[in-house]
């Protein structure tokens, strides 16, 4: 019987085939947006507040939700990842996005766009996509492992955001301002969507 004071076991890993699962709002085909919401959250509440974002319309929208489902207040929710097996989690997070944008025609503008945690698989996605046309980060950092090839970029948080907060900002602009052109937005606010930010989002997605 394993105890937790064994120490004669070894970690193993094995590839295994899950079903990711997608909301798409249709849209102009030339044009898509795809998000990745926060920790504990899910597709269905990224999507509605993409939607109130002015000019969406233009868009076809992707919310994509992330392969670890849990319960949280009776609903499904989910997470990008864990500290445990992390490379090996990014690299499946990586594939899947990718499985999901090549399911659409060949767009003109590809735009992600993320918030919280989903900001790093924003970025990750965005880094892994040569054809990518903008970025939008909402309170959430530069994951260590982006260093290059990004699009341009819309970094936002609010200024009663205690999670991302100024220094985490002043950090990831520091790299982004080397690696492509970045603009960065504080608004009114805590960790949230507001209508302050969707107004700049939208402004941000009139450029494609």
């Amino acid at each position: 019987m394993l105890t937790s004071h064994s120490t004669d076991f070894s970690v193993r890993t094995r590839t295994a085939t899950v079903h990711g699962r997608f909301l798409v709002r249709d849209g102009p085909p030339q044009r898509l947006l795809v998000g990745f919401h926060g920790y504990a959250e899910n597709a269905e509440r990224h999507l509605s507040e993409l939607m109130h974002i002015d000019g969406i319309e233009r868009w076809t929208v992707a919310a994509v939700q992330a392969l670890h489902p849990f319960y949280a207040q009776k609903q499904i929710v989910a997470s990008w990842m864990t500290s445990q097996d992390r490379e090996l989690a990014i690299a499946d997070n990586i594939e899947y996005v990718r499985t999901i944008v090549a399911s659409f025609p060949s767009p003109k503008s590809l735009v992600f766009i993320g918030f919280s945690q989903g900001v790093a698989m924003a970025y990750r996605a965005a880094a892994s996509h040569p054809n990518a046309s903008g970025l939008i980060a909402l309170a959430g950092d530069v994951p260590p492992d982006v260093t290059t090839g990004l699009p341009p970029v819309l970094v936002a948080r609010g200024t009663k955001d205690d999670w991302y907060d100024g220094e985490k900002l002043k950090k990831d602009l520091k790299f982004l301002e080397g690696v492509t052109a970045v603009r960065s937005f504080v608004f009114e606010g805590g960790h949230e969507w507001t209508g302050e930010f969707r107004r700049e989002a939208a402004e941000f997605l009139r450029r494609f």
